[in-house]
């Protein structure tokens, strides 16, 4: 389903509810796989029932995901599903607040150890799909308005691909992490 319009986060209570890595798991999980039970993303994530049924409800209580009551069988069974937006937030709208400080921490962390992962498992994957992994630095001389343009257009790429219906063609598609960030610093 393509995402709608960025969920803007201007409240720092949701930005630390989807900033708790078990929790941004959830969100990752239900954007990819599509609607789940608890109980469904427990296993795929190893954890207890009711822990992800706590953590479903702080999301849910942040407007992050919701109930998909058409989908279970029966009363008792509760699916969920991840609101259809992306997630947006400016550490400027959060002037002095340490949840955004650690917000962006724990974002780059998650960035760090997903990369990671990948570096530790490429050889157990196909060729073609480690030949088709890159990465990518470079420095540049920018203003802030033409660091605002790129950043327009790399954000506009990914939600090209992230926003699109997948083609009914047969050809394996797997979830692919895409992470883009610019920093000021010293070569």
């Amino acid at each position: 389903m393509p995402e709608r319009e960025a969920h803007d986060i201007r409240d720092s209570r949701v930005l630390a509810a989807m900033s708790h890595p078990l929790r941004r798991r959830l969100l990752d999980l239900l954007k990819l796989d599509g609607p789940a039970t608890a109980s469904v993303l427990a296993e795929k994530t190893g954890q207890a029932v009711g822990n992800i049924s706590h953590h479903l409800k702080v999301l849910a209580t942040s407007e992050l995901v919701e109930e998909a009551p058409e989908l279970a069988r029966d009363r008792r069974e509760r699916w969920w599903r991840r609101v259809p937006r992306g997630l947006s937030w400016d550490a400027l709208d959060f002037p002095g607040d340490p949840i955004a400080d650690a917000a962006e921490f724990l974002s780059l962390d998650r960035e760090t150890t997903i990369a990671r992962q990948w570096l530790a498992d490429r050889e157990s994957y196909p060729v073609e799909w480690q030949a088709a992994w890159f990465a990518n630095e470079t420095w540049v001389r920018l203003s802030a308005a033409e660091l605002d343009e790129l950043s327009t257009r790399i954000l506009t790429l990914f939600r090209e691909y992230s926003d699109r219906a997948l083609p009914d063609d047969g050809v394996e598609r797997r979830p692919v992490f895409l992470a883009a960030r610019a920093s000021l610093g010293q070569p």
